[in-house]
């Protein structure tokens, strides 16, 4: 990135980290959507499941943050400082927030409000329907219409549908 504490970055800066974002935010679903799956197949109970799913957030921003630094230092000679390291953590922040849903449903599991593999498939659900909403605005975003925009949220969808049955189909 080329600019200072003076320049702003320009508008095609920006549009990368907002796409870097979207991408971490996008593989953060999909993880996620795996783990509370086998969660729900599993006896991990709600404090397990919680455990697992805060654990596997946090250890996938703490793996994204190691190799974005380390590439880094590789490319730049440095560890990445100022702009680039709050940019680093801007970019993973959704490695972490992925966590958010799945740990509310947990929550209201331990609240007896829902069982604890309903609220874990719920969670899963709400996921692919993130993955639909995020492919359909993508779809929007590159002016190809609302037919091909509902196309890209299928596609989108059908992975995430695609990833927990491979994890049920697993047994774990």
């Amino acid at each position: 990135m080329a600019h200072d504490r003076r320049t702003r970055p320009s508008a095609e800066e920006t549009a990368g980290t907002l796409a870097d974002r979207l991408k971490e935010r996008i593989y953060a679903t999909i993880t996620m959507i795996a783990v509370v799956v086998g969660l729900s197949l599993s006896d991990a109970g709600t404090v397990g499941a919680l455990a697992t799913v805060l654990t596997t957030a946090l250890g996938l921003w703490l793996a994204a943050l190691v190799a974005d630094q380390q590439a880094h230092r590789t490319v730049h000679r440095h560890l990445a400082t100022g702009h680039d390291l709050r940019r680093m953590l801007y970019v993973s922040s959704p490695l972490l927030s992925c966590a958010a849903g799945p740990a509310v449903m947990i929550a209201l599991a331990a609240l007896d409000v829902l069982s604890l593999p309903a609220a874990l498939m719920t969670a899963a659900g709400v996921g692919i329907a993130s993955l639909f909403a995020w492919g359909c605005a993508g779809g929007l975003r590159m002016g190809g219409g609302v037919l091909l925009a509902v196309l890209a949220g299928l596609v989108d969808a059908v992975i995430g549908v695609a990833v927990a049955l491979v994890k049920a189909a697993a047994g774990h």
